[in-house]
């Protein structure tokens, strides 16, 4: 699950301290393990993910229809729906 070259990130990096709350820590431990990465890869990925979400591009807004077409409209109810299609 490294992403990164250990080399490098050992010239680039910064070293930190974060104080964790116990509980949260054995949540993130156990993640780690059951993920079969280190804590650190582990906490780095979720520091990536949330400076990332900023970044994603806006969502497009859906226009109606989605198809189009210049065949023939059919205009039913979905009474007129429910007499010719069998639904469970």
């Amino acid at each position: 699950m490294a992403m990164w070259d250990n080399n490098c990130m050992k010239r680039e990096s910064v070293r930190t301290t974060v104080d964790i709350p116990a509980t949260l820590y054995r949540k993130l431990k156990e993640q780690a393990a059951a993920g079969g990465c280190s804590i650190r890869e582990l906490v780095l990925s979720g520091v990536r993910t949330v400076l990332l979400q900023g970044q994603r591009p806006k969502r497009k807004t859906v226009k109606f229809p989605l198809i189009v077409s210049d065949g023939p409209k059919v205009n039913l109810t979905n009474e007129q729906i429910y007499e010719h299609v069998e639904f469970p």
